[in-house]
C-alpha cells in the first residue's frame, strides 16, 4: 500500500521501503549529533553510500559544525554510492517524555530538511520516520509532527518541490503515518 495525495503542486508520497534505495534528488540522514554515522538509518546510509559520505561529514565538523550539528539542524553532504545526488543529515530529539520541546525539536528536524534541499534546488526529498527508533519518539506523535511540518513547508514553498517521501521501513509504520495523514487531509 503506497499513498499519494496533492498538497499545493507537491506530490506527497508514503511508501514502504528502505531509505538507501530512493531515486529522489535527496535523501535524509537520521543522523546522531557526531555526524560521523551510526546505528539504524545512519549507519545504513554510511555503509551503503561508501566513505565519502563519512569524509565530508569530517570536513563539515572540521569547519562548520565542531561542536556537532544541533538537535534540529540540517547539512548535506555527497550521497557517495546512493542513488539520491544529496544526503541531507539532520538530528531528531531523544524522547524524554514530551516535556522536554521534543515536538520543537522534530519539526525543526523536517522544516530544516526541507530549507536545506529548497536552497540546494532538490526538487524531491525522501525522509525515513526520524527518532522513532533508537531515539524512543512515540511513532503515532511523530508521525503527526512530521506530516504536518512538512505540508505546512509545502504550503509556504509552492514551487520548490515535486516530490516529497515518507519512506516507512515497515508495515505498521506506513499504517500509523496514513492514518495519520488521512487525519490531516481528510
Amino acid at each position: 500500500m503506497n499513498v499519494s495525495v496533492r498538497v499545493a503542486n507537491t506530490d506527497l508520497r508514503l511508501v514502504q521501503g528502505d531509505i538507501t534505495d530512493q531515486d529522489t534528488a535527496a535523501i535524509v540522514n537520521a543522523a546522531n549529533s557526531t555526524l560521523m554515522g551510526g546505528g539504524g538509518v545512519d549507519g545504513a546510509i554510511h555503509r551503503k553510500g561508501g566513505p565519502s559520505i563519512l569524509e565530508e561529514c569530517r570536513r563539515i565538523r572540521a569547519t562548520l559544525r565542531p561542536e556537532g550539528l544541533d538537535t534540529g539542524a540540517a547539512v548535506s553532504t555527497t550521497a557517495g554510492a546512493l542513488r539520491a545526488q544529496r544526503v541531507i543529515h539532520t538530528v531528531g530529539p531523544i524522547w524524554r517524555g514530551g516535556q522536554s520541546s521534543e515536538a520543537e525539536f522534530l519539526a525543526n528536524a523536517y522544516r530544516n530538511s526541507l530549507h536545506v534541499a529548497a536552497e540546494e534546488g532538490l526538487r524531491t526529498i525522501a525522509f525515513p520516520s526520524i527518532s522513532t527508533g533508537a531515539y524512543g519518539y512515540p511513532k503515532e506523535r511523530a508521525a503527526d509532527v512530521a506530516l504536518r511540518t512538512v505540508i505546512a513547508e509545502i504550503r509556504q514553498r509552492v514551487d520548490a518541490f515535486d516530490e516529497v517521501r515518507f519512506v516507512l521501513f515497515s508495515p505498521t509504520d506506513l499504517s500509523i503515518y496514513n492514518a495519520t495523514l488521512q487525519a490531516i487531509v481528510g
